[in-house]
């Protein structure tokens, strides 16, 4: 974590590292055929409510993840385009979603840093926190599920399912964002974050305050403090 940073990729050439980063990932596992340009995006990453984020290590882009908060007026996600029929009837309730996907991590670099996954998807947690959503949503392949079982508490809310675009089906996993977050911060403590590195992450800056480039994990200070 004394090595990690958050920057967001709104804009630039940093969106283009993030596609060819995606790209690198997706096709060294098998997720998608050969693209022209060596570029991964859609037009998900271009919507109002979504946050693309680059994790670098020691300067380094190594992982990237894209997170969408999920309303009714703002219902534009993964987990609604690939499974509308589940997520629109949750949201005509009233319930707001923090919806995570697009995670990918250098190949060539995971297996020197095997912490990067946690450090990634912690993002994730912080954005459940900064919203104040009662339920962080996840769309993956059927074999990484598991993986966010374990991590988030989370449980299959559908069957396997095709997404465009991708050659493996998916799932939707749900995990309640209030009920599990004490269990969550006892087995992963570096979840843990600030108020403010929170609103560096997922706030917009106020009238004439620049946007930070890049946020430094918080979790060292708490351990300190």
């Amino acid at each position: 974590m004394n090595r990690t940073e958050y920057r967001k990729c709104d804009k630039g050439d940093d969106r283009e590292d993030i596609f060819r980063l995606r790209y690198k990932a997706y096709l060294a596992n098998g997720i998608v055929t050969d693209i022209d340009n060596r570029m991964l995006s859609d037009d998900l990453d271009e919507t109002p409510n979504v946050h693309l984020f680059g994790v670098f290590v020691d300067g380094r882009l190594l992982s990237t993840l894209r997170i969408h908060h999920v309303t009714a007026e703002m219902p534009w996600s993964t987990s609604t385009r690939a499974f509308e029929d589940i997520v629109l009837p949750m949201l005509e309730e009233g319930l707001t979603f923090v919806c995570m996907s697009r995670f990918a991590s250098d190949p060539e670099w995971t297996r020197h840093y095997p912490q990067l996954p946690y450090v990634t998807l912690r993002l994730a947690g912080m954005a459940c926190m900064y919203f104040d959503v009662p339920y962080g949503l996840s769309t993956v392949r059927e074999d990484h599920a598991g993986f966010y079982k374990r991590i988030y508490g989370s449980e299959c809310i559908s069957g396997p399912r095709p997404y465009p675009g991708v050659l493996s089906k998916v799932v939707l996993y749900r995990t309640d964002a209030h009920t599990n977050t004490e269990t969550f911060f006892s087995r992963f403590p570096f979840f843990r974050s600030t108020p403010m590195e929170r609103r560096m992450l997922f706030g917009k800056p106020a009238l004439g305050e620049p946007e930070p480039l890049t946020i430094l994990p918080t979790t060292r200070f708490i351990r300190a403090a």
